[in-house]
């Protein structure tokens, strides 16, 4: 009989411990701090980063110097000798392989429909003058190089009104804002710049507006 009351006395003891030992576990485990633990799924979106846009600050027109010579005697302009009489429009339609037709003062308004058309010179673009003479008429160029914001070279025909083809001929851009509405021409016979500002309708570019290039 003591031994068993022994035995019985042991057991609940151990009962005992074991039932303290449960509710301290359950104490800790309904404590209020969150345990460290982070679900992907309730982790808030990253927010994307607001980028600004980049601003283009106003870039101070290049000087006008008219008092220089444009050239040097490795790339002088020059008036082909002996070539049959031209005109400036299918000079300029074979140089540039835009094909327009028509007289030059209806060149710009031929090219929106066509062609892309820019108020920025490009080499191998068209240069269309308005008011050639008078208002009625006009002139076009094939830009055979960008020297500077204020230079480029044209080769041409008829500009002096011969039906000559001249090359490699300076032309400046003289208005005020260097955007290139205004210009002036070299005058290779006298080798000056020539006295008369012509107003510029823009470049016309050998690319058509379906993404061709050159050509119709």
């Amino acid at each position: 009989m003591a031994l068993r009351a022994q035995t019985g006395w042991g057991r609940a003891v151990l009962a005992g411990l074991a039932g303290l030992a449960l509710s301290a576990c359950l104490a800790a485990c309904a404590s209020s701090v969150r345990a460290p633990i982070q679900y992907a799924a309730s982790a808030p979106a990253p927010r994307p980063v607001a980028v600004a846009a980049p601003v283009s600050l106003p870039q101070a027109a290049a000087p006008l110097d008219l008092t220089f010579i444009p050239f040097d005697a490795g790339n002088a302009p020059s008036v082909v000798p002996d070539q049959p009489y031209s005109e400036c429009v299918p000079y300029a339609r074979l140089i540039s392989g835009i094909q327009i037709w028509g007289d030059a003062v209806t060149w710009w308004s031929q090219a929106s429909a066509k062609y892309v058309r820019s108020s920025r010179p490009a080499e191998g673009s068209v240069l269309v003058l308005r008011g050639w003479n008078d208002v009625t008429r006009g002139h076009v160029s094939a830009v055979r190089e960008i020297v500077s914001s204020r230079i480029l070279r044209v080769d041409h025909a008829n500009w002096l009104k011969g039906g000559e083809i001249s090359l490699n001929v300076p032309v400046i851009d003289v208005s005020e804002a260097n955007d290139w509405s205004k210009v002036r021409v070299w005058h290779v016979p006298g080798a000056y710049w020539g006295g008369r500002t012509y107003e510029v309708e823009g470049f016309i570019h050998p690319y058509r507006l379906d993404g061709g290039a050159f050509g119709g």
